[in-house]
């Protein structure tokens, strides 16, 4: 059993992905949502650490600045990558979250994926193509879960 970190650029499919994961009934935790992110735009360090320490298997999603703090504590991180028209479009599509609706943060995202997607790369055990169908890709995440 294992602890996976997907993450990637914002639109790439992080939450659609860890659902379907979560839907066969693996632990999940998506910190784009119940408070895992802080007002700085950072993860709330002791609860991460809290939740890594006690669960063995657990997929979690985000990209945060100081996600790095925590990768020697999963055993897969897995970068979540679309091309940046894809990005932009389902950004702007999407209904459960409003980021990436403005020109703002489309703006955002474009520079997101100029600097911090390359980090990204460098520090993933493995990329996945987000526009692969779902089911896919939690499969791909859930044979990552049950490795050792």
């Amino acid at each position: 059993m294992a602890r996976v970190l997907v993450t990637g650029m914002s639109g790439a499919g992080k939450s659609t992905v860890l659902a379907a994961v979560a839907a066969r009934g693996y632990l999940t935790v998506d910190s784009d949502y119940g408070g895992w992110v802080l007002p700085t735009g950072l993860w709330d360090e002791p609860r991460m650490a809290e939740l890594l320490g006690r669960e063995a298997t657990v997929a979690v999603s985000g990209t945060v600045a100081n996600q790095g703090r925590f990768y020697d504590r999963f055993e897969h991180v897995v970068h979540l990558h679309a091309p940046l028209e894809v990005l932009l479009a389902r950004a702007a599509g999407r209904n459960f979250n409003p980021y990436g609706r403005t020109a703002a943060d489309q703006q955002e995202i474009i520079a997101n994926v100029a600097d911090v997607e390359p980090l990204l790369r460098r520090s993933a055990t493995c990329e996945l193509d987000g526009r692969r169908p779902v089911q896919e890709l939690a499969d791909q995440v859930v044979a990552l879960l049950n490795s050792a």
